[in-house]
């Protein structure tokens, strides 16, 4: 069996092998990132959070529709599925529950109202 010295010593020895390969691989994903960004037409502002990302023209944001799916999963899980009280310029809503989403977070701190997005029924 091996004792304490043997193993740290393992441990250390694998822990360089381990800085070395990452050194190594380092540029080659970078280089990998570089070409999907440029295919993808994506921006070091598409990586930013709360930036629109996807293509032009679409009739839904990602944004929504990700909201759509959530929503459908819940109805088929037979959870209530609660209707939105609020909706944002870009199609985002709120049900007016839990925690402020950051869209109304970040427009009520540019001096906007929470009322302002409100859905009139």
């Amino acid at each position: 069996m091996s004792n304490l010295i043997e193993i740290q010593s393992q441990i250390e020895k694998l822990q360089k092998q381990a800085s070395e390969i990452k050194a190594r691989e380092f540029d080659k994903t970078v280089q990998d990132i570089l070409a999907k960004m440029q295919a993808f037409g994506i921006s070091l502002k598409d990586l930013q959070p709360g930036k629109a990302r996807g293509a032009k023209g679409r009739s839904k944001t990602a944004a929504a529709k990700s909201a759509d799916t959530k929503v459908k999963k819940k109805a088929e899980k037979g959870a209530a599925v609660v209707a939105a009280k609020y909706r944002g310029p870009n199609g985002e809503t709120w049900s007016g529950r839990g925690l402020t989403p950051r869209w109304l977070v970040a427009l009520v701190a540019q001096g906007r109202t929470k009322e302002e997005f409100a859905i009139k029924n």
